[in-house]
Parts: structure tokens; sequence; C-alpha cells
């Protein structure tokens, strides 16, 4: 097989190799040729290289014989020869052109073989590398690289009033997604586009943008720069986009055979009614997560929990037939309230009247039913809108009748009276001497009003709200029995309504001073207390004697659908129900004995007590300005409401009659008819107030 290919490549070198062998072994009768240098190649003859006539030999005259040859010529002596006249020389022919051997084609062949021996054993090992040893481990790092995993949010549960009426809900929005290098090449990224995908690409970018401002609003400018953003694959164009608007955008994209926007699933909280009730609902921040009120106190459950799309992608988007697992998300817990989101509307708008004719710095109101504890409506003012908090004063977004304390003035003297009665240590009809002021600790304390030493009934101390008639009768009773009563009514510890940075106010202990006895005992000094709780312990002494928790979320709803009641605490009976009425008596009295005009309501007999209190720096123990505050109850023959406004620091008006005594009288108007409580059907009696 070699033949063939010598003559190939080197032309006659296959005979040389033949003459070379005959040398070898000494040819018979003939002269052998000189052979070839091996691996020597002459491609020319030079003048110098031959000789005349037959016995012409090559240059290196040494070469190419066998042994055995120049051992023959050497054993006979040689005859004597006549010498020949010399010829004439004739040139030396040219010798023909000839390839030079660069190396053995077998050598060759031997190492182009090995050569691709190793290659393929090579690519053998690794494929039984990739295939076999570390099969497992090379998939999954293939398919990790082509697998895309999306979270699918849950959505956040709602929260509606006790009516059904939604406060707050989450809408499915999406994050508009664009792909700019796919925009700009019609999907071919790196191939080579051909002239109909030069044509669309062109003014893809504009056409889109058009789209964007009919679905998603704004205006072209707004979107171009993000869909033609160089370099990239991911640009955000819109957020807050609703399902359905983005549903009918790509139709209108697909319609135009236009591509490069995809979905982000980014669900939005929203607050229907705007102000409405927000600081008990409360708010989430841009993240999603609850920061305010009821949002942030019921965000484990609210928010529920995230789920997972993962799939194989490629650079034309999801492989239909490729691997895909999904997750589905759970979405939170539904809450039901106890809030009634039109008397919460109505009380708001009363509340932010009186506020402002006041020109005081806040208000706040309960409305309260006292037979379960529920909270009706809770009101603040000023207040904020949730859908857009980052607007207001972050003042304004808590909730003051659960995390402001103050000093509660006169309405304290219900609790007090409510304990002396139920002790026996006071009954109504007790004769009292009431000087003009009375001493206590190292300071004098005087009523509202200026007077020598009157007498009263204790019926007419609280109805005059006399603050020096009160001390005098609570002097009577021990301090640790007064501070054990005001415990029980829910004073110095927080209520459990539910809502978060609830403050437990103060209540100094059983073993405190005489003085500070003094100052419990009326509402000036050493108890502070928050709005609800001072409301829920008013309710705790009118409606029977007995404590209801306060509470503002009714029910919760899971994600299977199953409603279960909100666990409260277990009501308690803390005075007697016959102190009770005689509690609720003495606040009727108030009503009838006073001229303002303020506390009646049509068609129903009720109590109220008010309140004024100075408010103190704390630092400086300067006074800087008042409280003023209105409690009351409906109808006394079987209370059902209460009602308590309190409004801090009014700059025109300076009682709790004058300024919070208004907005109490027009929402208890409002609740007792909203809620159907029967009228009254007899006229209150004229009770005296002193002998």
């Amino acid at each position: 097989m070699s033949k063939p290919l010598d003559r190939f490549f080197y032309g006659n070198s296959g005979a040389t190799a033949a003459k070379k062998q005959s040398a070898g072994h000494g040819a018979t009768g003939r002269t052998a040729r000189t052979p070839k240098p091996d691996g020597e190649d002459v491609l020319w003859s030079a003048p110098g290289d031959s000789t005349a006539g037959s016995s012409r030999t090559r240059t290196n005259p040494g070469r190419g014989r066998g042994p055995g040859h120049e051992r023959a010529r050497s054993s006979a002596p040689r005859s004597p020869r006549t010498p020949r006249p010399a010829k004439p020389a004739r040139p030396a022919a040219p010798r023909p052109w000839r390839r030079l051997p660069v190396a053995s084609s077998v050598k060759r062949l031997r190492a182009m073989l090995i050569a691709v021996a190793v290659v393929f054993s090579l690519a053998a090992g690794r494929a039984v590398q990739v295939q076999a040893i570390d099969a497992d481990a090379v998939a999954a790092e293939a398919a990790e690289q082509i697998t895309v995993a999306h979270v699918l949010p849950a959505f956040r549960g709602q929260i509606t009033d006790r009516n059904g009426e939604v406060l707050a809900y989450t809408e499915d929005t999406v994050t508009v997604v664009a792909d700019p290098e796919m925009i700009r090449t019609n999907g071919k990224f790196d191939d080579p586009m051909n002239a109909r995908d030069t044509e669309v690409a062109a003014t893809a970018a504009q056409q889109i943008a058009d789209l964007l401002v009919s679905y998603a609003g704004g205006s072209a400018a707004d979107y171009l720069g993000r869909l033609t953003k160089p370099g990239s694959k991911y640009s955000v164009v819109a957020r807050n986009v609703s399902a359905a608007a983005y549903g009918e955008l790509i139709s209108a994209m697909n319609e135009a055979g236009l591509i490069g926007i995809h979905r982000e699933s980014a669900p939005t909280r929203r607050y229907p009614n705007g102000t409405v009730a927000s600081n008990v609902v409360g708010f989430v921040n841009a993240e999603g997560v609850g920061s305010g009120g009821l949002e942030l106190a019921l965000d484990k459950t609210l928010k529920g929990i995230d789920g997972e799309e993962a799939y194989e992608t490629s650079p034309n988007g999801k492989i239909p037939l490729g691997t895909s697992v999904l997750t589905p998300a759970r979405n939170g817990q539904d809450y039901q309230l106890t809030l009634d989101l039109g008397l919460q509307w109505e009380v708001e708008q009363v509340l932010a009247d009186r506020v402002r004719k006041a020109e005081a710095n806040s208000g706040v109101v309960v409305v309260m039913n006292v037979k379960t504890g529920e909270i009706l409506a809770l009101a603040n003012f000023p207040s904020y809108d949730p859908n857009d908090y980052g607007s207001y004063n972050t003042k304004d977004l808590g909730n003051r009748a659960i995390t402001d304390v103050y000093t509660p003035g006169s309405v304290q003297k219900t609790l007090t009276f409510a304990a002396m009665l139920d002790a026996g240590i006071v009954r109504p009809d007790d004769i009292v001497k009431v000087p003009g002021k009375v001493r206590s600790g190292d300071n004098w304390v005087a009523d509202a009003w200026a007077h020598g030493e009157l007498t009263y009934y204790a019926r007419g101390v609280l109805a005059k709200s006399s603050n020096v008639g009160t001390i005098l009768l609570a002097r009577q009773m021990k301090k640790a029995d007064l501070q054990r009563y005001l415990t029980s009514f829910g004073l110095g510890s927080k209520t459990g309504v539910g809502l978060p940075g609830e403050s437990a106010g103060i209540l100094p202990g059983p073993d405190m001073p005489d003085y500070s006895r003094d100052g419990l005992a009326f509402g000036g000094s050493a108890v502070a207390v928050t709005a609800v709780q001072e409301a829920a312990a008013v309710a705790a002494v009118t409606n029977g004697g007995v404590y209801h928790q306060p509470r503002i979320i009714a029910a919760s709803t899971d994600t299977e659908g199953a409603a279960k009641e909100f666990p409260t605490a277990e009501p308690r009976r803390v005075i007697s129900e016959e102190a009770s009425k005689e509690v609720v008596s003495l606040m009727e009295a108030m009503v009838v004995n006073n001229s303002s005009g303020v506390f009646p309501v049509d068609g129903y007999r009720t109590g109220a007590k008010t309140g004024t209190s100075q408010k103190l720096d704390p630092k400086t123990g300067r006074t800087t300005g008042l409280v003023t505050s209105t409690i009351g109850v409906g109808p006394v023959e079987d209370p059902q409401l209460l009602v308590y406004v309190v409004v801090d620091n009014p700059r025109r008006g300076a009682s709790g009659q004058s300024v919070a005594g208004p907005a109490y009288q027009d929402i208890m108007q409002l609740a007792l008819a909203r809620y159907g409580v029967a009228p009254s059907t007899s006229k209150p009696p004229k009770l005296p107030v002193g002998p």
C-alpha cells in the first residue's frame, strides 16, 4: 500500500528503493549503482557531478556499494588495459524536478491517527463523565442556568366593618417590565435581523409607549427612555397597573405585532374610604409590610404566605414543554371589625368640626356598646389617608385614643364615686359640707369656681363636679381599697383592644401618699389614662357593674372560609348592679341640673360627666394647656351606648362643657337613632343636689 503513495509523493523513489534492495544482495554480472543518499534530493545536476562515457559515476563514490561487492573486486588481480583516446565531454543532461520529502507518509498517518484517537478519547471521557459519573450534577447545573423563578405574592386579607363594608383590600395589580433589547431587535437579539425585523423594530418603542399611555396613563415621554434603555434586558416601565388594564395592553400589542413587554405580580393595598377609620385600620409601607394600626398589629396573619413559580426559559420566553413547578400562594386571613363605617364617618365629621372651632391641637372620640365592650366608632382628628400616608405628618399616623395618656379631670370622679358607693362609704343623699378649698400635701385644692362653704348631697358633689367635696369623701376610704377598685376598672394596665402602641397609663400603688390619693380621687393628678381605657372603665360602672374588655376585632376568616370569633377576656363584675344604677343616677343629675343645654338628647334620658385638666410640661412642671372632655351613656333606664369626646389644648373654650359637650350631644343623638334604641318613656326625675 505504500508504493503508490511513495510514487505519488516522491516520484521514482519506489524504483530507487528497489535498486537499493538489489545492491544489498549483490546482483551477478552487473555493477551495482551507487544509491542516492537516504533523505537527500538533488534538484538539478551541476557540471562537476558527472564524467564522460559509461564509466560515469555519481558524487560520493565511496557510498552506496555493498561490502560484498568491494570484496569481490579486490580478490582478483587487474589485467593491464590500453588507454583509450579521450572523447570530448558531453554536457550533462538536467535532472528532473522532484518533491522534497517532508516526512514519511506512514509516520504522518500514524501521528494523525494518534491525534484523532487522543481527541476522541478525551471527548469520550468527558461524555462518560457528563452522562454517567456527574450526570445528575451537570443536569442540575444546566437546568439551573435556564430556570427562572418568580415570587407569587399572596393577597393580603380584607378588613371590613361590622356590616361587611370594605375598609381595606388588595387589588390585583402588576408591575409592567420591558426588555429593551428584545424591542430593539424584534426578538432576534444576536441573530441577524431581516428586513421585516428592522422595519418593526424601528417604530416598536414609540408604538409601545403610545399603548402604555392608553392603558397605564402618563405620557409617551415617561416610557420611551425605559423602553430604549441601552444594553438592558430588564427595565421597569410602570407600577400598580391593574391586571385588567395589563391584559388589554397585551392584547393590543399582539394585534400590532409588538413584543418585549411582560409583567410581575405586585398586588396593591387599597383603602376605599380614605381617611375614614384610617387610624384604626392603619397602612402598609412601600414594601407591603403593615406599618400602622391593625395592618401592623395583624400583619403576620393578614399578609399570607407567598408562592413561587419556577420554569425553564429561553431568549424567546417560557419553554412550553419545559419543566415548570408552581407553589400556590396562600392568601392572608380576612378580619371583620366592630366598627360601623357609617357611624364612623359621621363621628369624624363632628369631631373635625369641633376641633377646628375650638382651635385645638387634636381630638378623639370613642363610641362603645356598654353591653359588650364593642367599639362602634373610634375617631381621630387630624387624620390621614392611608393611600398616601407619606404626605401627612407622622404625628397623625398613630391612634391617640390608645397611645396618648392624659389626666382625665373630673370624668375620674365617676369611677371614684362608683368605688365609694359599692364599698358602702357613701350614699347619694349623704350631706357633705364643702369648704372653698382643702389642703393636700404642700398645696391647696379648690373648685373651678370660687365659693365659701357649701352644703351638698353626695349626688350634688358629682353633679356640680366639686373637687373639694370629692377629696373629702374619698378620704373616708382606705387608699389600698380605692386603688384596688380602680385597678379592677382597668386603670394602670393595657386594655388589650388589639391596636398597636397601646399605653398602660399611670396608676399609683396602694401605698401612695395622701396627696396622691387626693389627686387620684378627683382626676387632677397622680393618674393618667388613655381614652379607650377611661371609656371602658366608665362603661363597666354604668352597664350593671360588669367590665367588658374593649374590642375592635369581631372575627377572622381563614383561607378556607371558616369564620372564627376573635377571642376576648371573660367579662368580670367590678361593682354591684345596685351601685351601678346609683352611678347612672348621679350622672343624670348632672345633665338635669346643668343649664348650658349641651347635654340633653332629644327623646332620651341620658347621664353625663365633664372633665377639664391641665397639661404639664414634665421638664419644667409648667402648664402648657388644657385637656377637655365629656363622657355619657344613654338611655339611663338601660344604658346601651357610651360616647366619650376628648379635645386636646383648645384655644377657644376652657372647659369640657363648652368644648367637648356639643360634640358629645350630637354624636349621642346620632348613635341612639342609628341603632334604633327605643326612646325613653318617662321624664328624668328632678333629683336635688343639696338640702
